[in-house]
């Protein structure tokens, strides 16, 4: 089992699916209680189609009375189908010549079925992508609420197939086979009560041979229930690699690597291909089973009606709408092998969207939660120890630090010192394993998550722009007037540049920020940022995509503007932190020395080491070495 830290099982993970064989499985009819939402749609589609299988079988009666009439010219047919009465009346007073009447039910037959199963097609139809919307929406918040942490291990490819094929998958549950479903049982429960009044023996032979049906459902839905799914997985896995080849074709061109990639999407490819051909082997050898059944029935249909039209227990008329009724029942029976396979292919889909929509974060508001009100005056760490989760190695060894309001806080060390784990724990991507995190003196935990980002402005190492304009990058999720927006650009260093653009603030970025240089990009991230007017600020390597002059009247602009806001920079190049109050220099997951710049560097130890490395005296680096 694949477990979260809070211990709860992983059910998006493809070891916990239980694979116990199941005819037409469980979690496909979750789709029902979504289909009540909307209960005129779903009792139009039902009505509709129930009366649409009802009059569809009307001619093929209408039928076998003309026949009796026009090789008797006597009403004695109709009488031994339904009896005399209201059927008959309504006919005779139609028109004098019953032919005539028989024709009309034919039309009327039809036309109602025109109507009928127009308002089904439609009512099932529009049910069917409302109810595709509502999954995506459900599927999309719960992986949306999920802690980042959740996102660390999986492919987004994989996720983008739950929320895209799947829920497309389901929406054909719906509107395809619901349908199938009424019509069958509509059609066979009509055609039962009409066959069975005018003959109980013909109508024995008729549905006798169908029971078989059923050790053929069970056969075929029990072998490729896991080959479905395994197909569902296979169109993940294509997503995901199709996904990272797009997003690196960059990387693969400059590696010369296309025919690896080709190779890559090929497996991938050829093993949805596998799946999807081993589906129908079985499938096709399904069918043909219905097919055989339903032969065997209708030869003898023939032949026992034959028989009991000779010996005058059935009229010649009735006999033939046993025939008829016999070739449309055909087409259910037909349908029901698709309907077993529509439902195969939605469970297959429906344990991948219920799995995101069954997803609890483990990272939530306490019950007691209360709303961070004012701004942030203090972070504070209290020997807070941190390894991430399905890890063994500590990340984070007792990490204490006190940042107040108008405080500038610089955190350097080596790759993997434990610097951005730090940021995590503020932003509550993660939990400790032990120690408190501080806001405003009280824990963390005690206010609701909304609240306490709300009151940060956060900027990666890695700056994410979404497909838009500059304009909605900067304005992200945020009310913001020209004015506000064009001083935020200001702080950030980007307005310059900004202008330079074709089209200004409307300037389109491209698929994350594709069209913009790194530095641009990590500008408006940092213009978006200041626009929330945060209390507190938290730079991870922001500047590390920018010039050294750049940086510095950013450097200026950040503490001109922001006498009362914290700042906690995490970086590499040492300049970026160079006027921190305080600067922690992390070895390991622990803090091993802070101070000041000059203090740290008349200390001698890693900080004075990093510092004369890139400022290039290696002379000093020597002397200190001594």
């Amino acid at each position: 089992m694949t477990r979260g830290r809070s211990g709860k099982v992983d059910s998006m993970a493809p070891d916990d699916i239980n694979e116990n064989h199941q005819v037409l499985g469980r979690q496909v009819w979750r789709v029902i209680p979504y289909a009540k939402r909307y209960p005129r749609r779903l009792l139009a589609g039902f009505v509709g189609n129930a009366c649409a299988r009802i009059v569809d079988l009307v001619p093929f009666v209408a039928i076998g009375w003309a026949v009796d009439y026009f090789t008797s010219k006597t009403d004695g047919g109709i009488g031994k189908m339904v009896g005399p009465g209201i059927v008959q009346d309504a006919v005779n007073a139609l028109h004098s010549d019953p032919a005539v009447g028989y024709g009309f039910m034919i039309f009327l037959g039809f036309a109602m079925l025109a109507v009928f199963q127009g308002i089904s097609e439609y009512s099932w139809q529009t049910l069917g992508y409302k109810i595709q919307h509502d999954l995506r929406m459900d599927a999309t918040k719960s992986l949306i609420d999920m802690e980042a942490s959740y996102y660390d291990m999986r492919q987004t490819g994989q996720i983008m197939s739950v929320l895209s094929s799947d829920v497309n998958q389901l929406e054909d549950v719906v509107s395809d086979s619901s349908t199938s479903i009424i019509r069958i049982v509509f059609t066979f429960l009509t055609a039962f009560v009409i066959l069975v009044s005018m003959s109980w023996k013909l109508a024995g032979v008729l549905f006798g041979p169908i029971i078989f049906i059923i050790p053929c459902v069970y056969w075929f839905s029990t072998r490729v229930q896991r080959k479905y799914r395994k197909q569902r997985e296979s169109t993940g896995d294509i997503h995901a690699v199709l996904e990272n080849l797009i997003s690196g074709i960059s990387v693969v061109q400059a590696y010369n690597a296309q025919s690896w990639e080709a190779n890559r999407v090929s497996r991938e490819s050829g093993s949805y291909r596998d799946q999807a051909m081993g589906a129908s082997k079985d499938r096709n050898r399904f069918l043909p089973m219905i097919y055989v059944i339903a032969g065997v029935a209708f030869g003898l249909l023939v032949t026992a009606g034959g028989w009991l039209a000779s010996e005058g227990e059935i009229s010649t008329g009735q006999l033939v709408t046993f025939l008829l009724i016999s070739t449309r029942m055909t087409m259910p029976m037909f349908i029901f092998g698709i309907l077993i396979n529509q439902l195969q292919r939605g469970e297959a889909a429906a344990r991948r969207v219920f799995a995101a929509i069954d997803l609890e974060p483990t990272i939530t508001d306490a019950e007691d939660a209360v709303e961070l009100e004012e701004g942030i005056t203090s972070v504070e760490f209290r020997n807070v120890h941190f390894t991430y989760p399905n890890t063994t190695i500590k990340v984070l060894s007792g990490i204490s630090f006190v940042a107040n309001g108008g405080d500038f806080l610089g955190v350097m060390g080596h790759t993997g010192a434990g610097k951005t784990t730090i940021l995590k724990l503020l932003m509550r991507y993660y939990v400790p394993d032990s120690g408190d995190v501080l806001i405003n003196g009280r824990s963390i935990n005690d206010y609701t998550l909304d609240s306490v980002r709300d009151k940060i402005g956060f900027v990666s190492q890695e700056p994410f722009l979404f497909y838009g304009t500059v304009r909605d990058n900067v304005k992200y999720n945020q009310e913001a007037t020209e004015e506000e927006l064009k001083q935020a650009l200001k702080l950030a260093g980007a307005w310059d540049f900004i202008q330079d653009l074709e089209d200004n603030l409307d300037t389109m970025v491209g698929d994350r920020g594709a069209k913009l240089s790194g530095g641009q990009r990590a500008r408006v991230s940092l213009a978006r940022a200041l626009l929330k007017a945060p209390s507190l600020l938290i730079l991870d390597e922001a500047s590390s995509a920018l010039d050294a002059e750049t940086e510095r009247k950013i450097q200026e602009n950040l503490i001109a503007s922001g006498s009362g806001r914290a700042t906690i920079a995490v970086a590499h190049r040492l300049s970026t932190i160079r006027n921190a109050n305080e600067i922690l220099s992390m070895v390991d997951g622990a803090v091993v020395e802070r101070g000041t710049h000059d203090s740290l560097v008349a200390a001698g130890g890693v900080y004075a080491s990093q510092w004369t490395i890139q400022t290039g005296d290696m002379a000093g680096l020597s002397s200190s070495d001594d």
